[in-house]
């Protein structure tokens, strides 16, 4: 196969499918041949992200992650994505790695605040542990000019529950919890918009989509990407 990007997925199995779903769903095409060329690495077995930048005594993704853009290197893609935000801790790592270009979600997340909410000044962020105490979304978010706006404690755990014993576990998303959890970030945190940083928060939105509050989806716009790209780099399809 020429012409084609892989995705660098499994991180968990249930939101990769949730990407694939819009990214098939969104891609123009009217055939079979109009859709998009690309590989899925669905590498389940990456050790959790989570529980690495909590602990680093605990198993470290990295060599899975390095290895999956090794290997997908040397069939030459013409990108990757990764649809995994907590994944994003390792980002430089990774591109230090491959000469093919990443799509850095976080960062596409807070350019499509700046464009969808040019207003909006406070931006708050949902995710896992790990992608909270990592900061990607805030550094990206103070990078803009924004002011970012972090879960409460008692907001973290209700979205750690969310991502982790609903979804995770039995692949089951409870709409109340999760309309609760963005309810409170822009009722009690005071965010103008709220990022969804964590693609299992993105599978709820698919399922039980919030439609009160602001939200930037970070799922949603890597697919968006992901096909601008794709439709640039593989338009001459053999």
């Amino acid at each position: 196969m020429k012409k084609f990007f892989t995705i660098i997925g499994g991180m968990g199995t249930m939101a990769t499918e949730s990407y694939l779903h819009l990214l098939n769903a969104r891609t123009p095409a009217h055939a079979d041949q109009d859709y998009l060329n690309y590989i899925l690495v669905n590498h389940a077995t990456v050790p959790d992200r989570t529980a690495y930048i909590l602990d680093h005594s605990q198993p470290n993704p990295l060599p899975s992650l390095l290895d999956d853009i090794r290997q997908q290197s040397q069939l030459g893609p013409a990108f990757f994505t990764l649809p995994c935000n907590t994944a994003h801790y390792f980002y430089d790592d990774l591109k230090a790695a491959t000469d093919v270009p990443i799509l850095h979600m976080p960062w596409e997340t807070v350019n499509e605040i700046k464009r969808k909410y040019p207003n909006a000044k406070r931006i708050g962020i949902t995710g896992t542990q790990g992608t909270i105490t990592d900061k990607v979304y805030e550094d990206e978010v103070n990078a803009a000019g924004l002011t970012p706006v972090l879960p409460t404690p008692e907001i973290e755990a209700e979205t750690m529950t969310l991502i982790y014993d609903h979804i995770k576990q039995n692949n089951d998303v409870d709409a109340d919890l999760f309309h609760r959890i963005i309810r409170e970030m822009i009722e009690d945190q005071h965010a103008d918009v709220v990022i969804l940083g964590c693609t299992e928060l993105s599978l709820a939105q698919e399922r039980e989509p919030e439609k009160t509050y602001p939200i930037v989806d970070s799922q949603s716009v890597l697919v968006d990407r992901t096909i601008e790209m794709a439709l640039s780099k593989l338009r001459n399809k053999d």
